[in-house]
């Protein structure tokens, strides 16, 4: 049984609403009682630059997602259409901008990693109640998580699969709360283990290619992954000398 369009719309929107709401006050619970090398005004920054990155990324990648429609976009489409991974993406850089101009040179992303996780779980929520009105779903499957989401045809609930995948990353970090990692290597590793997740779900729903068989985010993960190449050195370079 699927959820009639308008009430599955109200209650997306309300996901959508709750997943920022509980994010944000679920980032103040965990900043209590932390010794935060960084001002609340500089704070405030970088989340004003990571909302503002996050808004044009989030519609930017999304518009490259059907390149065939590029040329037939209006700003109403424009800004209708978004994609979480685009957020991130944007997001990025609008913080790494806004450090930049505020002068911030530490890292600031790993006390943000839990409460991100827990908003993508909870607007997902609304995402599958929308079944293949929202652009989650997957490609037609005979594997035994097929479900109909809507069109009467067995499909892999990726909107599903993202819940239960970043389920298993909140328990994941919860449960290396306590090793001694340089600060920021929390957060490098929630982009890195995100991107690869959307990078291999997206072999398995309804994509547009972009380039040479990918479509868009496979590249911007593939960019990802490039992005944080120093990441992999320092984490390999020991291994490999004891080796």
């Amino acid at each position: 049984m699927t959820i009639p369009f308008d009430n599955a719309s109200t209650i997306h929107l309300i996901m959508e609403t709750l997943a920022f709401f509980i994010g944000i006050r679920l980032y103040y619970f965990l900043r209590k009682g932390i010794q935060d090398p960084i001002s609340d005004m500089n704070r405030l920054w970088i989340l004003l630059g990571a909302m503002v990155g996050a808004l044009i990324g989030s519609r930017v990648i999304a518009m490259f997602e059907n390149p065939s429609l590029i040329l037939n976009q209006t700003w109403l489409t424009f800004y209708q259409n978004k994609t979480v991974a685009g957020g991130f993406f944007g997001g990025l850089f609008g913080v790494e901008l806004s450090k930049k101009i505020i002068g911030v040179k530490i890292a600031s992303g790993d006390i943000y990693v839990i409460p991100i996780l827990t908003a993508i779980i909870i607007g997902r929520i609304g995402c599958f109640g929308m079944g293949v009105l929202e652009p989650t779903y997957g490609i037609e499957t005979s594997f035994l998580t097929g479900m109909n989401l809507g069109d009467n045809k067995l499909r892999h609930p990726v909107a599903l699969y993202e819940i239960f995948t970043m389920l298993f990353l909140i328990i994941f970090f919860i449960y290396i709360r306590k090793i001694d990692l340089q600060n920021g290597d929390r957060f490098k590793m929630f982009m890195i283990a995100y991107f690869l997740y959307r990078f291999l779900v997206e072999f398995i729903k309804p994509f547009q290619p972009l380039f040479l068989g990918l479509s868009i985010i496979h590249w911007i993960s593939i960019f990802i992954f490039i992005y944080y190449y120093k990441f992999y050195l320092r984490i390999l370079k020991p291994k490999i000398i004891n080796a």
